[in-house]
């Protein structure tokens, strides 16, 4: 087998330095003002020798590595991973390949991750923010490093975001119980501090005033992320009896729903005819099981490929300012909520 040529063999043989070589072989000689003789001695060499550059040092070298950096709380989420797919489709499309990891919602590990992705040269980054690490998004911003905010942004840092419409997403489903005739709506979401999360109970909150129907104690559960099991059986076992006996309830995330559907089936609660169900976002097995849950469907294929278009147009330097976008979600009506 042919021993590989390396950098090192070129620049030994020819007498000429490394850093010269590189910069002809990554097509920069006219502009670093290499004559053409040398440029033709070089080249002529290499293609002979039929030597293949390493990616990465062809990378450093043009300070570009066709990498780029997605940081999302919890990769195995579905909503994430679904994200993650698309993003990783649509960037290698442009000859981008993508280096996931996950931060778990935590502001230290964002901030390693961030700078681990910057040390591996990454050319831009996409990030589903924990909302605790305004100092690194300043950072990146100060520096003018290419990064586009998915799902999560700082509303006081101008930033390119791709979003979704929460609050439209929220009232859409109460407006779908409340035609169907239930007036007594409960919401189980997460307790406050992700802007997803305000702005679902704000599109809950506003859509009942907005119907002129009473928000009483108990109708609203924020449960811990970290103890959701636990806290999931006490809310449900609270609503669905005298005196809330609530009619209805919309779960703020999915993985809420599930565990709710799980709570409600223990207690022998009939879905939809004692309580209706509407999710904000689905897992796959909601449209199979019975009865198939009324979930708001997030775009997540036009996330992906918003972000990757914006984070493109950075990364070639065709936009001045930071663009923002909330995507519209879609109400996709099934049995859950007392529709026939």
């Amino acid at each position: 087998m042919m021993k590989k040529v390396s950098l090192q063999d070129i620049s030994q043989s020819l007498n000429i330095s490394k850093g010269t070589i590189s910069l002809v072989l990554n097509g920069r000689g006219d502009e670093k003002r290499v004559s053409k003789k040398t440029q033709e001695k070089i080249i002529k060499f290499a293609q002979k020798h039929n030597y293949k550059a390493n990616q990465l040092a062809r990378g450093l070298s043009m300070g570009k590595s066709d990498m780029i950096g997605l940081i999302v709380p919890n990769i195995s989420d579905s909503f994430y991973a679904r994200i993650a797919r698309r993003i990783e489709r649509k960037a290698r499309l442009h000859g981008y390949n993508v280096v996931f990891s996950s931060a778990g919602e935590s502001k230290d590990r964002e901030s390693e991750l961030i700078q681990s992705m910057l040390d591996r040269q990454v050319d831009g980054l996409i990030i589903a923010s924990s909302q605790k690490n305004e100092n690194d998004i300043k950072r990146l911003k100060r520096n003018k490093f290419p990064f586009v905010l998915i799902d999560r942004h700082y509303p006081n840092i101008k930033t390119n975001y791709v979003g979704v419409d929460n609050i439209g997403g929220i009232s859409a489903a109460v407006e779908q119980l409340i035609t169907l005739g239930r007036r007594r709506i409960g919401f189980v979401t997460l307790k406050p501090g992700l802007e997803a999360i305000h702005e679902r109970a704000l599109g809950y909150t506003q859509t009942m005033e907005k119907h002129g129907l009473s928000i009483e104690e108990g109708f609203i559960k924020e449960l811990d992320y970290e103890n959701i099991e636990v806290e999931i059986s006490n809310a449900i076992k609270t609503m669905v009896s005298s005196p809330t006996s609530i009619e209805g309830i919309v779960f703020a995330t999915h993985y809420l729903t599930a565990a709710g559907l799980r709570e409600l089936k223990k207690l022998k609660i009939r879905v939809p005819y004692d309580v209706a169900i509407i999710s904000f976002a689905q897992m796959s097995a909601f449209d199979l099981i019975e009865p198939p849950i009324t979930s708001v469907i997030q775009p997540v294929d036009e996330l992906g490929d918003k972000a990757v278009d914006i984070l493109l147009k950075n990364l070639r330097k065709e936009v001045k300012d930071y663009e923002r976008f909330k995507l519209k979600t879609e109400l996709v009506i099934r049995k859950s909520c007392g529709a026939q």
